[in-house]
């Protein structure tokens, strides 16, 4: 049972992960971009971190400890140059922090329209690609294999 209640992000948890998405991305009106802390999105973010809530954890209580305990008490400037600060060296907690919180912003159809595109998955639908040069692989078509060859041989074939 504690497997579970430690597979989702507390409230806590969640309310500072909106001020740092928030701060991280925040909302253009002239653009007609939400925030990473729109509600939508927010929810996306926590349903998405899946393998990298222990990193996430990990960036949510660097950066309290960096603000004091205080980020949400910021103004926007000091908050973005704490992240900022923070993220130059915050490791594989930033990175993670960075794609859990942009993969949901750009799947947002909000986001994709103010963007010039389609509110849909690449795929099934899929996109015209223009075909590049194809002959520029020949060298590599043409090239000695470099690797071994270590099939896995049924035993009935031994």
């Amino acid at each position: 049972m504690v497997a579970a209640l430690d597979s989702r992000l507390s409230a806590a948890e969640t309310v500072a992960l909106r001020k740092i998405a928030g701060t991280m991305v925040p909302a253009d009106a002239v653009l007609g971009m939400p925030g990473a802390d729109d509600p939508a999105i927010l929810d996306d973010i926590v349903r998405s971190t899946g393998r990298d809530l222990p990193l996430v954890r990990e960036a949510l209580v660097a950066i309290a400890a960096k603000s004091g305990g205080a980020f949400a008490e910021m103004d926007q400037d000091t908050r973005e140059g704490l992240i900022k600060d923070w993220y130059a060296s915050g490791g594989a907690a930033a990175i993670a922090l960075g794609r859990v919180i942009l993969g949901a912003y750009y799947r947002d159809d909000r986001v994709l329209l103010a963007l010039g595109h389609e509110a849909r998955a690449p795929f099934p639908k899929g996109y015209v690609l223009e075909q590049g040069d194809w002959s520029l692989l020949d060298v590599v078509r043409d090239r000695q294999p470099f690797w071994r060859d270590d099939r896995v041989v049924p035993i009935e074939d031994r």
